[in-house]
């Protein structure tokens, strides 16, 4: 930030504590002071009714320190936490750039998207990506799911495919979701054919049914990306999320990278989410092929979705109520 600004940035390390409430009425006009991570207080890391979060004692404090509060954290707008919610409802309050950025381009996109909706989920956040499942499939925006990474063995697992645990808290909780949504909404699931483990001779493909015992899968293999490549190639709309395995590691990265290529040549409208993703595009060069890389998760499924996002209704509102006063 100092270097982007031209200036130095004094930082104290404390949030809503003596050391905050003594450092910031003595700040000069154009003068730049970072607090400290606001999850220190233990009110951040809850969610409240607005109304609630702004009679928390972060907000309290804060707010009579400050004359303005600007959002900019779209990644974290699907939470209703006190910086989020109560500011805006203790202090005339903004969009940021970003968020403004965001949401407008994503406004655009959404309003031409067009089915078939091709959603390709991956990585490891399995009960984030079940909840992402439920919501775009219900909001009519996943036609088809494409899954790869330690989601699509929970869905192999419940489709009896995939023998053995996979050692993952909640599991058995997660399978049943899983098996619950297949029943749900039967022919939407696509689940990987092959696979690459680690074998003796590095990266070594095989049958989902064929998994060496112990062996972690890796990456989906070369029959999995051309299957998933045809139903990719045939989509009005295409959101990505989530890398297809351990692309980081080397010989593991080939299914996220032939993905990605595939829904840069399609001619759908294409959404790529999450900062793996967006590592991996400005990797292989693919940057600008893609109609909208977003650093969002949650946040962006849930807005695709159709969901209000708590932040963004609270700067609804704290507009609206700006608006109100500048009228008198």
């Amino acid at each position: 930030m100092s270097g982007i600004l031209g200036r130095e940035i004094s930082h104290v390390q404390d949030v809503i504590g003596e050391a905050a409430a003594a450092a910031i009425p003595k700040m000069a006009d154009g003068d730049v002071l970072m607090l400290d991570n606001l999850r220190l207080c233990a009110e951040e890391n809850y969610e409240f009714p607005p109304e609630e979060a702004a009679r928390t004692v972060m907000v309290r404090r804060l707010a009579g320190l400050f004359e303005a509060c600007v959002l900019d954290s779209f990644p974290t707008a699907h939470r209703a936490h006190p910086s989020l919610v109560g500011m805006p409802q203790a202090l005339p309050a903004c969009a940021g750039r970003l968020v403004e950025r965001e949401v407008g381009r994503l406004g655009e996109i959404m309003s031409v998207a067009k089915a078939p909706h091709v959603l390709v989920l991956g990585g490891a956040k399995v009960r984030d990506r079940l909840e992402a499942i439920s919501m775009l499939v219900e909001g009519h925006r996943a036609d088809h799911v494409l899954l790869t990474g330690m989601v699509a063995s929970v869905f192999l697992r419940a489709q009896g495919r995939l023998a053995g645990e996979l050692g993952m808290r909640g599991e058995a909780e997660l399978v049943a979701r899983a098996h619950a949504l297949i029943g749900e909404h039967p022919g939407t699931f696509m689940t990987p054919v092959d696979v690459a483990v680690n074998g003796p001779s590095g990266r070594t493909e095989v049958d989902v049914r064929e998994i060496p015992a112990g062996s972690p899968v890796l990456d989906i293999g070369r029959k999995t990306v051309e299957h998933y490549a045809r139903t990719i190639s045939g989509a009005g709309t295409v959101f990505m999320s989530g890398p297809a395995g351990a692309f980081e590691r080397e010989g593991y990265g080939e299914g996220t990278r032939e993905l990605l290529g595939a829904v840069c040549d399609s001619m759908a409208t294409t959404v790529v989410s999450g900062g793996h993703l967006s590592t991996a595009l400005r990797r292989h060069g693919m940057e600008g092929k893609v109609d909208h890389v977003s650093t969002a998760g949650g946040a962006l499924v849930q807005y695709m979705a159709g969901r209000r996002l708590p932040m963004m209704a609270a700067l609804e509102e704290a507009a609206t109520r700006g608006a109100g006063a500048l009228a008198k």
